[in-house]
């Protein structure tokens, strides 16, 4: 049995929420989003909230069982607070700056810039006295950590100096360098 399955996805008071055979649209006041439920998944309306259980009892039933009543909890939490990740950038000279509404420039080290665009959906803002804070935020949460994950990809902290672009409150484990 799925301990996270088990539960119902209460529904906020700001909130709608329509099923539709496999397919739950969430609507709420920062926007609408919507997941389709794998077939092995029979979802279903209460008043307790929305209801998952497995179809039948397989072990691809039971995987996906949780994972879909976390899927529609991150659909409410989006549509009603959003989700927000925060990336620091560390260097002698690194910086992010917008270029325009939807493509961020970051100079990292590297002889040309790095330039990531943003998608529709994802707000992302620059911050900080020396502009080394990045803030991704959104109401998808598999998108917000998507592009979080790709700005950091660019270019990961090293483990001897410490540079490169990390999430905030991340622990960079360092290591001691060359000895003479």
């Amino acid at each position: 049995m799925s301990r996270i399955g088990k539960q119902p996805v209460t529904i906020p008071s700001n909130v709608t929420a329509t099923i539709t055979g496999q397919e739950v649209k969430v609507k709420g006041p920062k926007g609408e989003l919507s997941f389709t439920v794998p077939q092995q998944i029979k979802v279903q309306k209460s008043e307790a909230g929305i209801e998952v259980t497995p179809a039948e009892e397989t072990k691809l039933a039971r995987a996906m069982w949780g994972m879909s009543r976390t899927m529609l909890a991150n659909l409410m939490g989006g549509v009603t607070d959003g989700y927000s990740r925060a990336l620091e950038i560390h260097g002698i000279g690194y910086r992010a700056a917008m270029k325009g509404t939807d493509h961020l420039q970051l100079n990292i080290g590297f002889s040309h810039d790095v330039v990531h665009k943003i998608p529709a959906g994802v707000d992302v803002k620059v911050a900080g006295a020396k502009q080394e804070i990045v803030t991704v935020s959104g109401i998808d949460k598999q998108l917000v950590g998507q592009v979080a994950a790709n700005i950091r990809a660019s270019r990961p902290p090293e483990p001897y100096q410490g540079k490169g672009i990390c999430y905030q409150g991340e622990y960079i484990f360092r290591k001691e360098g060359k000895k003479k």
